[in-house]
């Protein structure tokens, strides 16, 4: 992969193929006259996504449904709802993708916080981190050292990651609990800590506010009310909490972590001014992998995702366009000799995705 990191620096004309590829892409939204934001078919997945998450929750809080069996079934239909919002319409709308009118992005995208998280700290660790330095030790939070896992070769390995390829798939259900609960609160002392709040001209205070509000907020709607208005029992609503959350957590760690954390990748460093060694469009390709482009339902329902090297060149450019401009994109990168990283289905991405675990939990030969 160095090597053709190299080839890549030494070979390519960067503007030529960042120009070239923005041209075409636009050309296409031109010639066909529409909008690079959300159409119709982004407003009728916002509401089935909603509909997913909501219609459960008030069937159980209204008590129409009281069988311990249809419990469970509605519990886990709010799962795959709260993942749906996340994947399907709180990220296009907080990358500004969702509409051209910033108080709608900026209303959708709050829907992060009505679903228990916090759209401030996502904004600083997927959209100024992660898009700036994907893939990059101690830059890109998403790769940075989570207890006993290890997705970066830069990380410090430990005995225990020989084992992660199979532990990994248990851990990846908790994501969004130990987001919730835990490093909500972390982010955002670290980035008022190290002024990337303060980067973001962001009132830390207000942000404070918010995010102590909707907490609070959210336990209010998704535990006391039930316990309030139902017969159920504290522990049966806990129960209910820890499925639904175990649920999407799987689904969004199995969607996001074979785009980057895949046999293959890249994992570039800094240079000595602490900047990107290659252009950014290009550090995207060699981190970026697509997957499961052939199916549609399965892109519909991960808001185009496994289209990630589309998303990450054009992170303003809603996902219900990815499918129509990806083939303009793997024809430019082709034609200007840049890698262009697809893995044909779902379930080759997370086998190579498992072999990565494997090879990142051996022993680096430097340690042993």
């Amino acid at each position: 992969m160095e090597a053709i990191s190299k080839a890549i620096t030494f070979g390519t004309s960067y503007r030529d193929f960042v120009a070239t590829l923005n041209k075409r892409v636009g050309n296409y939204f031109k010639t066909n006259n529409i909008s690079k934001q959300g159409n119709r078919e982004m407003k009728i997945k916002t509401v089935f996504m909603f509909g997913l998450y909501l219609i459960p929750y008030f069937l159980i809080v209204t008590s129409t449904v009281t069988s311990t069996g249809l419990l469970i079934g509605l519990v886990l239909v709010m799962g795959f709802g709260l993942a749906g919002i996340g994947l399907s319409v709180m990220h296009d709308a907080n990358h500004g993708a969702y509409s051209k009118k910033a108080w709608v992005n900026t209303l959708v995208g709050y829907s992060l916080n009505l679903v228990g998280a916090n759209v401030f700290n996502w904004k600083i660790q997927h959209n100024v981190l992660h898009h700036s330095y994907t893939n990059v030790h101690e830059e890109d939070e998403d790769i940075s050292p989570r207890g006993i896992l290890r997705l970066s070769p830069s990380s410090k390995w430990k005995w225990i990651h020989r084992y992660q390829f199979i532990y990994a798939w248990f851990l990846y259900g908790l994501m969004t609990i130990v987001w919730m609960v835990v490093k909500d609160f972390m982010r955002i002392v670290r980035y008022q800590k190290n002024g990337l709040s303060k980067k973001q001209e962001a009132n830390i205070n207000r942000e404070w506010v918010i995010l102590i509000a909707t907490k609070i907020f959210y336990a209010g709607y998704i535990f006391v009310i039930p316990l309030l208005v139902t017969s159920l029992a504290w522990w049966q609503i806990l129960t209910g909490f820890f499925m639904m959350h175990y649920l999407a957590g799987f689904i969004l760690a199995i969607i996001f972590q074979p785009a980057h954390v895949i046999e293959g990748t890249s994992y570039p460093e800094l240079n000595e001014n602490r900047s990107l060694e290659n252009n950014w469009a290009v550090h995207q390709l060699l981190t970026t992998t697509n997957f499961g482009n052939g199916s549609r339902w399965f892109s519909w329902y991960v808001g185009g995702l496994n289209f990630q090297i589309e998303h990450h060149l054009f992170p303003n450019v809603c996902h219900v366009h990815y499918r129509k401009i990806a083939s303009i994109v793997k024809e430019t990168t082709r034609e200007f000799g840049l890698p262009y990283k697809s893995v044909k289905t779902f379930m080759g991405a997370l086998r190579g995705h498992a072999r990565l675990l494997k090879q990142l939990g051996r022993q680096p030969i430097a340690e042993i």
